[in-house]
């Protein structure tokens, strides 16, 4: 099944097994008194939590007078989600849509309402989804139109392990549903073109981001923002980022694995963890990674960074997050109707 199903279950035995061993590390009080918790986190986050952690480590010891230490694990949003389920025991979860945590939430790991236990529906950032394309953009991409033409070779990953990839789906369904005025069947054969011009569809977006920018495949990724950003940062020669004309506003959740953190006693720190994501500080670090603060007034100072202009329909265009994922991405979905026919 194209090039997508052979690395499907490697990577989630991967991701589930890397975060099971950064979790088996003494969690709660080690030896020498630091505090360790563990943050599951989706693929392109990797930089940003590195950078923040150190920031916080040091905040929560002039704060409390405690050392404490920050555990990454980073995979495919959804695989990180099961893999948090399955017993890895992370005491937050910082993932790429809010569908992931409900998973964790519905297997009794995350107490009932965590979307309002922090500001901004517990998104302390948000993204977009932008495409890349290599240095004089041969195929002059510049729309979702684009994508579907015969010879454009495309890589995105896959909706089934990545929650980039569902922002990605939702994105051009919704360009096509303003193209053809609401006309299911005309949107999934418009969808069905786009994918069919899928040549690699890794499990996650940032090996989607190697296949194209590493490895050299395809004409076109499809992007969070902020993974574009990045490689133009370390490619400035190379590619060019496009922006179609409506895209959708990715909003990335967080939340604290409640009965993780209570047997871990893990509880407090795993709130000052987030909290901190919604500091200026923090929200100016945000910017410097590619992701857009919520606070509007440090957003406005990263306006030559991102393009604020763009049309953006959000999840609620969808009927929230339950409800699009039910439709678009569940077994038997519009996904798999218009990408295994």
């Amino acid at each position: 099944m194209k090039k997508r199903r052979r690395w499907v279950f490697l990577f989630l035995l991967f991701g589930t097994l890397s975060l099971l061993m950064a979790c088996a590390k003494p969690t709660a009080k080690q030896a020498d008194g630091k505090l360790t918790i563990t943050n599951a986190s989706y693929d392109p986050t990797r930089e940003f939590y590195t950078a923040y952690n150190q920031k916080f480590e040091a905040y929560y010891l002039n704060k409390t007078g405690k050392q404490i230490e920050v555990i990454q694990s980073h995979g495919g949003s959804g695989s990180q989600a099961r893999s948090v389920i399955e017993g890895a025991g992370a005491d937050v979860a910082t993932l790429a849509l809010a569908h992931d945590i409900t998973l964790i939430e519905k297997a009794g790991l995350i107490e009932p309402g965590w979307i309002k236990e922090f500001k901004d529906n517990s998104a302390p950032y948000t993204s977009t989804i932008v495409f890349l394309v290599r240095k004089g953009n041969e195929k002059g991409i510049k729309d979702w139109d684009d994508l579907i033409r015969e010879g454009v070779s495309i890589i995105t990953p896959d909706p089934k392990s990545s929650g980039g990839a569902c922002w990605n789906f939702l994105g051009a369904w919704y360009y096509a549903g303003n193209s053809f005025h609401e006309n299911e069947d005309q949107m999934k054969d418009f969808l069905k073109k786009l994918y069919a011009n899928v040549t690699v569809m890794d499990p996650g977006a940032r090996g989607a981001t190697t296949t194209f920018v590493e490895n050299g495949q395809g004409d076109v990724l499809i992007a969070w923002e902020n993974e574009a950003i990045m490689a133009m940062k370390e490619y400035p020669d190379k590619y060019e980022i496009i922006t179609p004309s409506s895209s959708i506003l990715a909003q990335p959740s967080v939340a604290i694995v409640d009965e993780n953190a209570d047997k871990n006693n893990t509880q407090e720190a795993a709130k000052e963890y987030l909290d901190y994501l919604y500091t200026d500080e923090a929200q100016k670090l945000i910017g410097e990674y590619g992701y857009r603060p919520t606070n509007q007034a440090i957003l406005k100072e990263f306006s030559n960074k991102f393009n604020l202009e763009t049309k953006l329909c959000t999840i609620d265009d969808f009927g929230g997050w339950d409800e699009a994922y039910e439709k678009f991405f569940a077994d038997g979905g519009i996904f798999d109707e218009i990408y295994e026919n």
